[in-house]
């Protein structure tokens, strides 16, 4: 349910209310305006179609002109639509943006500067005026005359006379008391009308909104968007690694210091009495949490990776695998810190995958820079046939990836060998 007041003709559907507002005639509004504004614009448009309405009407007479002047006139009709459509779309353009508002309450701005046949919003504009004197004239002239029928029914009972017959279209009525409940239906449907004109014109308006919108304003969008991505990984990975830094300076050097001194205390007891017992097993399970404590921090964020850079951090990874795997990382400079870490965790993720699933006795994993871009490539030689769609952790890899801009390419054939790279970019 929509909390507020609703912004466009859609959200207003939505409400119980929405009959009794005032958007059903905005609604009403936008669609006689659009026949109105086709009509007004199919007045200087038949200029230069002149020559397809010349090609037109000599391909009707008894004597058609020759295929030489129809491709000649076709070819003229068209570069003076193209040279002309541009200059004329944008005043319609700037009124139907207007008009807009009638269905959608958001700010739409128009494109900045003059006029460029190279612009894609020229174009987009264009593509636009000609929806508007087909598609939409059509539509809007179609359920106008629909609704103007309702009308006459409604009003049917008052036409008839009682003495002749009276034609309404489907059929034919002589009495009132006949043309009663024609009148009724027809009146509980322009009741109702409000919902598909107001569907209608909502479509409509979300049509002008795509192809109106400014370029330069979804282009800034996309940028802030991209910007706003970047802050929040390199937040995300300083928070990474403010939580591996207090694990590994506090709890895990407190946990440190416990074992040591439980192993004192162990040596200074009989080793028959009891509490030399529950001291050996509180002294073991101190160490086991110490390596699942180590095992953690390592998964947040490993400290080989901070100190010595992702080859090593590579290294570490292939020697802690289940299965051999073997590392070539050209990688002669550091790398932004974020990179790493997404790089890092893609190979984890990507060897981890292979122990699962792959059946492979031998892996390989190979980092270098091409042009601006981290490549990472982590093969096996497993049965292959991998599937993201089957859940294979592949969905979280290109997740990772596209974080940054990045993307994932696979190759797993029946039988194998997979191999899937990572490309992220590392500006």
């Amino acid at each position: 349910m929509l909390r507020g007041k609703p912004r466009t003709l859609r959200e207003a559907l939505t409400t119980k209310r929405f009959l009794v507002s005032g958007w059903p005639w905005r609604a009403y509004g936008h669609l006689l305006g659009t026949p109105v504004v086709a009509l007004l614009v199919l007045v200087p448009l038949a200029v230069p179609a002149a020559p397809w309405l010349l090609t037109a009407a000599g391909l009707q007479r008894p004597a058609p002109m020759s295929w030489t002047w129809v491709l000649v006139l076709a070819l003229v009709g068209g570069l003076l639509l193209a040279a002309t459509l541009p200059w004329l779309a944008a005043p319609v353009a700037r009124v139907e943006r207007r008009r807009l508002r009638l269905v959608d309450d958001r700010p739409l701005d128009p494109p900045r500067g003059p006029i460029q046949y190279t612009d894609p919003a020229t174009w987009r504009a264009v593509a636009y005026l000609v929806l508007l004197v087909t598609v939409g004239a059509l539509l809007t002239a179609a359920t106008g005359g629909l609704l103007l029928f309702l009308v006459l029914l409604v009003g049917s009972p008052f036409l008839v006379d009682g003495t002749s017959q009276v034609s309404l279209g489907f059929t034919t009525v002589a009495t009132p008391e006949a043309a009663l409940p024609y009148a009724v239906a027809a009146g509980v449907a322009l009741l109702l009308s409000p919902y598909p004109v107001a569907l209608l014109a909502s479509a409509h308006g979300a049509v002008a909104r795509a192809l109106l919108r400014d370029n330069g304003e979804l282009r800034a969008e996309l940028v802030e968007v991209a910007r706003s991505r970047a802050r929040l990984v390199d937040l995300f990975e300083a928070e990474r690694r403010r939580v591996e830094r207090d694990l590994h300076d506090g709890a895990q050097q407190r946990l440190v210091g416990l074992t040591l001194r439980l192993g004192m205390a162990k040596m200074d007891l009989e080793p028959d009495s009891p509490a030399h017992a529950e001291v050996t097993a509180a002294h073991d399970e101190a160490k086991n949490l110490m390596t699942v404590l180590r095992e953690l921090v390592r998964g947040i964020h490993p400290r080989v990776l901070t100190d010595r850079g992702l080859p090593a951090a590579l290294g570490e990874l292939a020697d802690r695998a289940p299965i051999p795997v073997s590392v070539r990382a050209d990688i002669p400079d550091r790398l932004p810190a974020a990179i790493e870490a997404i790089g890092y965790f893609v190979v984890a993720e990507a060897l981890a995958n292979v122990a699962k699933h792959s059946r492979a006795d031998t892996a390989t994993v190979s980092a270098f820079r091409q042009a601006g871009t981290l490549v990472l490539e982590i093969g096996d030689d497993g049965v292959g046939g991998a599937d993201p769609l089957r859940g294979t952790g592949l969905t979280g890899l290109a997740d990772r990836a596209a974080v940054v801009g990045g993307r994932m390419l696979l190759s797993s054939p029946p039988g194998g060998p997979t191999v899937v790279r990572v490309e992220l970019p590392c500006h």
